[in-house]
């Protein structure tokens, strides 16, 4: 049996070096870093007071009036990056709405809402809170409010695995789509857990970086003095469909969807199986789902979190799966510019590798100042490089080991 090919039709972002896919990626090229100092929170007496934020967002711009004050930031992000990818699609023209889906993912949903309600009625002692603050903390309405502003009423997920949630959906849609359930998908990643209640439970687990004083340099992905991540924000979308349906309404296809792979490693809730086995699994079968041998691919967008274990396993995992190609494949980590964007990486990141693909440019793993002899790959440092790409993997993988790989490819009859 023959499967239906899968394509990208439409793309958005909103992420801390630019809102807008063009800007988004024009600005990852020239090496630019969204990561300084908080201010979406008092961080004052914190462990780690630094953070990639989306700047100048002005929800009034991209959502409804009536929706600013009825949705938390992370809707906001997805509503904006959807936007532009529906826009850029012409799916909402071009396709019956009932034929169209959403599968959105997040790590933690609504949770700057719930914790700075939560500050906010521990310091006045009073319970009257917004009557909208229930919606504003669940996932799954953040789907629901693109799908009411654009009338989709096609099937609609939302998952949550971690930092790779935005990945797993896409992988969700492309389910979704082999299965008939939809013509079409929009697929987002969202994520802002930008509070205090989230800076110090990931301090006090020592998974961030304490770079405090020098925030441009704080996220060094596979560099030697790389000590923890730095927490970001933001949402990428991406609208998959059926090749048939594109076709049929003639559609700019961007590209294809080739491979993905999603695994557990079942072996601790924090840390990565120090083997790697899951990850190069997950890899191995999202290469065997595209048809593809390892040194087919052109570019690896790594996780490449900026923390001294994962970067490690992850540099591993590769040389394993791609065995003498590993040294030649370029390989970056985006992170050095945005942070981890959590749910939403697995979507923006995708982003990179289709543009890598488009453009013939690989984008740079910033702040690699000192090799690190245990993660010894081309990780494309500090500028971004003219490379011919026709695959690209994207990979993620998140706390609880789940691990998701995700692969595009140009795009041809």
């Amino acid at each position: 049996m023959v499967k239906e090919r899968i394509v990208i039709t439409g793309m958005g972002a909103v992420t801390p070096v630019g809102i807008g896919v063009s800007d988004y990626w024009n600005h990852l090229l020239a090496g630019q870093t969204g990561i300084g100092p908080i201010t979406r929170f008092d961080a004052e007496g914190l462990p780690v007071r630094i953070a990639g934020e989306v700047k100048d967002f002005d929800p009034a711009r991209y959502l409804p009036k009536k929706l600013v004050g009825q949705t938390d930031i992370f809707m906001q992000f997805a509503y904006a990056a959807a936007e532009e990818a529906i826009g850029q699609s012409g799916i909402v023209d071009g396709l019956q709405r009932s034929r169209i889906g959403i599968v959105l993912g997040t790590a933690l949903g609504g949770i700057s809402t719930a914790a700075g309600t939560q500050e906010q009625i521990a310091r006045s002692g009073s319970y009257r809170v917004t009557p909208h603050l229930v919606p504003k903390m669940l996932s799954n309405i953040a789907a629901a409010h693109i799908a009411i502003a654009n009338g989709f009423k096609g099937p609609s997920y939302t998952v949550s695995t971690a930092c790779s949630s935005g990945a797993d959906a896409v992988g969700m849609a492309a389910i979704l789509l082999r299965a008939g359930q939809a013509d079409a998908v929009v697929a987002v990643g969202a994520e802002s857990i930008l509070c205090a209640l989230m800076d110090a439970g990931l301090s006090s687990a020592r998974a961030m970086s304490t770079r405090n004083e020098e925030p441009q340099q704080a996220s060094r992905p596979f560099e030697k003095n790389r000590d923890g991540f730095v927490m970001g924000e933001g949402a990428g979308a991406l609208i998959l469909e059926t090749l048939s349906s594109a076709l049929a309404r003639g559609a700019e296809i961007k590209a294809e969807l080739l491979g993905y792979a999603n695994c557990t490693d079942a072996y601790h809730v924090t840390s990565p199986d120090p083997d790697g086995s899951g990850e190069i699994w997950c890899m191995r079968q999202a290469l065997e789902e595209a048809g593809l041998a390892p040194a087919d691919i052109g570019y690896v967008n790594a996780h490449g979190t900026s923390t001294p274990l994962g970067d490690k396993v992850e540099s591993q995992a590769l040389k394993e799966v791609f065995g003498e190609a590993a040294s030649r494949i370029p390989v970056s980590s985006t992170k050095g510019a945005t942070g981890h964007l959590m749910g939403a990486g697995g979507v923006t990141e995708l982003i990179a590798c289709i543009q890598a693909i488009r453009e013939g440019v690989v984008p740079p793993t910033l702040n690699y100042e000192e090799p690190d002899p245990e993660c010894d790959l081309d990780y494309v440092p500090n500028a971004a490089r003219e490379a011919k790409v026709d695959y690209a993997m994207s990979n993620s993988f998140g706390f609880g080991g789940q691990n998701t790989s995700v692969i595009v490819g140009r795009y041809s009859k």
